[in-house]
């Protein structure tokens, strides 16, 4: 099949896709994808790099740092998850919006299939308009109606109280954010979307809950087009990069490190207070540590014997090699450390992180998440103190990173979307 596939947001966004894309592309099917990052060019340079089609378009969408810096303060200030997403919208994909409408016009036309980002609503627009059958690929779970759970920040009620918690949801997020897709339809003719969840955010052909099923069971009130296929990662993804020398030395010249990644939210937020406080939170635990900041060295910051700074590095192989992982509670870096076999302490800057953060605390492999809002050094090093003593958290960070270990989502997406549409 000729397949295009589309994805906006940050690495955690795109990273995924690009795993798919490979894996779809090895499969023996012509694949295109098209990246609208909000924060980085990082992406240009793999063009030339991948097996498939890569355009880059309207990237990034914030090309000012400090116009990307406000946003985000603003986001984390934000404590209604509601509020929260428009602001999402309205700042970081409206201004690409246009752009990314045609890219997915064209994709609709030149290929057989399209497979797109849940929350990017341009390419199910697009395809509706043109026919052509559209995969949603979910990155979290957190937004699939069931009787068995209630609504993200809501109180568990029952499986009737869920239900109508459910409603009262569904009422609520179609009145505050289905605005933003209906205009674009209703502006190149097509007809409103009758419901958020249902009709703009999931595929009623198809729908990819990337997730571990070892994080993500399926419910059986579930309808058949949500199919849980584990978390869209490769280690040996183009996306990844290598592991830099010096931090080869590093990690082997003493004890495992903590890791310390905000992927994305450093770029929204003061960077050098952040770069500060993960070090101040480091040395008062007296952790040896990698931080992971692109900016470092920009801000006058220099490792020693404890702190490692780095632009990145890849998670699949760094984790592995460390005692936890502090971050953001972002779905790839979230799975990467459950992979690994390793806890977590999670600084949630949104309600998707904090429901990440409460998820692995669920599972045992982290301790309650820390707001970003409310995050200090002393309060970041007393989660790192308090994870590294647990020897129950570590055991069964172990016992379910060799369970998530044996997920390979990549293939079953592929054999999934080759199931329900290659001839």
């Amino acid at each position: 099949m000729k397949i295009g596939m589309q994805t906006w947001g940050s690495h955690g966004d795109i990273r995924p896709f690009i795993a798919l894309a490979e894996g779809l592309q090895a499969a023996g099917h012509e694949v295109t994808l098209v990246i609208t990052c909000v924060d980085s060019e990082r992406y240009n340079a793999l063009a030339t790099k991948t097996g498939f089609e890569l355009r880059i378009v309207a990237t990034p969408v914030i090309p000012d740092g400090r116009a990307l810096e406000k946003i985000g303060e603003a986001i984390v200030r934000e404590r209604n998850a509601i509020r929260q997403t428009r602001l999402v919208i309205e700042q970081l994909l409206l201004p690409a919006e246009s752009e990314m409408y045609r890219a997915s016009e064209r994709l609709c036309a030149e290929n057989d299939l399209v497979v797109g980002h849940y929350f990017l609503y341009t390419l199910a627009a697009a395809a509706e308009k043109h026919d052509r059958p559209c995969v949603s690929v979910m990155l979290a779970h957190g937004a699939i109606p069931s009787a068995d759970h209630p609504p993200p920040g809501m109180p568990h009620l029952g499986r009737t109280g869920n239900r109508w918690a459910w409603r009262l949801a569904r009422s609520v997020l179609n009145a505050s954010l289905k605005r933003y897709p209906d205009r674009l339809r209703v502006e190149h003719g097509i007809a409103a979307a009758k419901d958020m969840i249902d009709n703009v955010w999931a595929s009623g052909a198809l729908t990819l809950i990337a997730v571990s099923p070892v994080i993500c069971e399926r419910r059986p009130d579930w309808p058949v087009h949500y199919q849980v296929c584990g978390a869209l990662d490769t280690p040996q993804s183009i996306a990844e990069g290598s592991v830099p020398a010096e931090l080869r030395t590093f990690l082997s010249a003493g004890s495992p490190p903590v890791y310390m990644t905000l992927g994305s939210m450093m770029s929204g937020s003061d960077e050098r207070q952040t770069i500060a406080l993960l070090a101040d939170a480091a040395r008062i635990a007296s952790a040896r540590a990698v931080i992971q900041a692109p900016a470092w060295e920009r801000w006058g910051f220099d490792g020693d014997s404890q702190i490692h700074f780095v632009d990145a590095a890849p998670h699949s192989a760094v984790f592995p090699l460390c005692s936890a992982v502090v971050h953001h509670g972002g779905a790839g870096t979230s799975q990467a450390a459950l992979r690994a076999g390793v806890p977590s302490i999670v600084v949630a800057h949104t309600a998707e992180q904090e429901l990440w953060g409460g998820e692995l605390r669920r599972m045992g492999v982290a301790c309650r998440p820390i707001l970003r809002g409310r995050a200090t050094a002393k309060r970041i090093a007393a989660a790192i103190e308090a994870v590294l003593q647990s020897k129950r958290m570590a055991e069964t960070a172990r016992t379910l990173g060799a369970r998530v270990a044996k997920d390979d989502g990549v293939a079953t997406a592929v054999r999934l979307i080759c199931d329900r549409y290659a001839a």
